[in-house]
């Protein structure tokens, strides 16, 4: 049979863009089909306008600072519009040159601004036509989910899809969900000069990430001004006098918050509804479109990749699917889907993770755990930083075989991915890291530290058990 493409992707976002460009290099007949901008989440409601936000911040906390290292500044004024005005501008300077729908269409694929819905076997409804394709690739994403709170939709709230499309922040603000995005934005606001206040339901912030890391960086953020309440109870959400009040309960004590504005950042859901994946068969789970280990949906012809499929929730995961799923429909049984991803909360310090916690790897391993940690006090570099608050945390089994890595430094975000390599070749906490020379002085020789306890550690038993024998020679 002969199909007007080989290939129809649905979705521009973070996957969407992956699989045009790779299909392209591939000699592909391919369309992409965006019915709102090229470049998604990631570039209009995510990691572009809020990294934005937080280097503004960052310098803005650079600047209230500067006494401490010998610098004294004379004024320290915050224009949030200009703020807002930047971020903006750094977006459209990314969708004009990488995210432009016509680096696609120069590559070959064809770039159509439409609604997409699947219409039969092999047949995807693009606007107001019918194309038939060989495969679909889904990578339509997910969008903020609101949590079911009496009151709230009546009194309005903000999500990361209308968060950056202010003039300028509220003066105050109720944030709604203590994960990566929470935290990131009360700490950006909050440096930024505005009042922020987090609500969390569970007993900490950061709930995937280890408990001593979280609780550092929470101790961090309340230093420069930041509330958070745990164990929170949303009960209701209404609006007195201008100002938006939630409502609840921490354990049997009622509180009431209010701010100028919340935001929600508790969750996500995938976008699917509008495909009719029920005329193609596609089988839809909690989390999103249920593929398999080889992304594959229900529907042998279509794959989905990024947060429809509710694997990892992330841009860089969402890119890596992508590729593998278009590999595994040109290449059959090429590649399974990626399991070793790593994640980082862009604060400051960055909080950085990969593989198992270490609550995780005993209950996957039991006492054949090792965990080895090394403070960032010890750093010559966090010294003279003046950052040395972190840590640097490693998981191993008992053969120091690296289960987890975890990191709460300046930059960690950069220094995780020597672990995510070592998780996927099964490296060795010793002797691999401790035969690995780092650059002097970085963060990074923290690594090597750590994993020079962890040495001594596997040495000492030996080294001891030998002491004790030729003690016992020479005592003959």
């Amino acid at each position: 049979m002969k199909y007007d493409y080989d290939l129809v992707i649905i979705g521009g976002g973070s996957a969407g863009m992956v699989a045009a460009e790779f299909a392209a290099r591939l000699g592909l007949r391919a369309a992409l089909v965006e019915r709102d901008r090229i470049g998604g989440d990631c570039l209009w409601t995510g990691c572009v306008p809020s990294k934005a936000l937080i280097a503004s911040a960052r310098a803005a906390h650079a600047v209230k600072t500067a006494p401490s290292f010998g610098i004294e500044v004379q004024s320290h004024r915050i224009d949030t519009a200009q703020v807002w005005r930047r971020l903006r501008d750094v977006q459209h300077e990314v969708a004009a040159t990488d995210d432009n729908p016509e680096k696609y269409r120069a590559l070959g694929v064809d770039v159509i601004m439409a609604d997409a819905a699947f219409e039969g076997e092999h047949l995807v409804r693009v606007g107001d036509r019918s194309v038939s394709t060989r495969y679909a690739l889904i990578c339509t994403g997910s969008r903020p989910a609101a949590p079911p709170i009496p009151g709230l939709e009546e009194t309005g709230y903000l999500t990361s899809e209308t968060l950056f499309q202010l003039i300028e922040p509220p003066s105050s603000l109720l944030i709604v969900g203590a994960g990566p995005i929470g935290i990131e934005m009360a700490q950006a606001m909050a440096r930024l000069g505005i009042q922020v206040t987090v609500l969390e339901q569970m007993e900490r912030a950061l709930m995937r990430e280890e408990p001593d890391m979280a609780d550092i960086l929470a101790t961090r953020l309340r230093a420069e001004g930041v509330v958070i309440e745990t164990a929170v109870d949303l009960q209701a959400a209404r609006t007195i006098d201008g100002r938006k009040v939630l409502s609840g309960a921490i354990g049997s004590e009622v509180r009431e918050w209010s701010g100028a504005e919340i935001l929600v950042t508790a969750g996500r859901c995938a976008n699917v509804e509008s495909l009719a994946p029920d005329r193609a068969h596609i089988d839809i789970g909690a989390r999103g479109i249920v593929v398999g280990r080889k992304l594959r949906t229900s529907a042998r012809w279509v794959y989905a990749a990024g947060d429809c499929a509710g694997r990892y929730l992330f841009t860089h995961s969402a890119g890596a699917e992508a590729v593998t799923a278009v590999r595994n429909m040109f290449f059959p049984g090429s590649a399974a889907a990626p399991e070793v991803i790593p994640w980082a909360t862009f604060t400051e310090p960055e909080l950085a993770h990969v593989g198992l916690t270490s609550a995780e790897a005993r209950h996957t391993a039991g006492d054949k755990v090792r965990v080895f940690r090394w403070q960032l006090s010890h750093s010559d570099r966090a010294r003279a930083d003046g950052q040395p608050e972190g840590a640097v945390i490693v998981v191993t089994d008992s053969r120091f075989r690296i289960m987890g890595a975890h990191i709460l430094a300046p930059s960690a975000g950069e220094m995780i991915g020597q672990f995510t390599l070592a998780i996927k070749h099964k490296m060795r906490l010793t002797p691999d890291f401790a035969n690995l020379i780092q650059a002097y002085p970085t963060y990074s020789t923290s690594v090597s530290q750590l994993a020079g306890e962890a040495t001594y550690t596997q040495l000492q038993k030996p080294f001891l058990r030998w002491l004790r024998r030729l003690n016992r020679v020479l005592e003959r």
